[in-house]
């Protein structure tokens, strides 16, 4: 069974770090078999908003940010990796394998 993640993208912007992360996690799950979906928190608003089933079925939640996350609240309880917005940008792969990592440790 593929594993599930989720993620938040925001740069201090909010402009082309945001959709460069999304991106680069986007194409590293579907290359390692992880299915993932990424929540953007950009200067034009919040883009694929994550729901409470997305919430619910993710086993890590990835803070690619470096900015304050809207509505943090949505994730407590949910094991959180919290990395700068570049991070994915230079190696997505690292940063989901640190996730699904967290999510093992229970």
């Amino acid at each position: 069974m593929a594993r599930k993640l989720i993620a938040i993208t925001a740069c201090a912007t909010g402009v082309a770090h945001t959709y460069m992360a999304e991106k680069a996690l986007l194409k590293a799950a579907k290359k390692m078999g992880v299915l993932m979906k990424v929540e953007t928190q950009g200067a034009t608003g919040i883009g694929n908003k994550l729901t409470a089933k997305d919430v619910q079925i993710g086993e890590a939640v990835i803070f690619a940010t470096d900015t304050k996350v809207r509505d943090a609240d949505r994730f407590d309880g949910k094991k959180i990796l919290q990395v700068n917005v570049s991070d994915p940008i230079k190696d997505a792969e690292k940063v989901i394998n640190s996730a699904l990592e967290a999510a093992d440790k229970g």
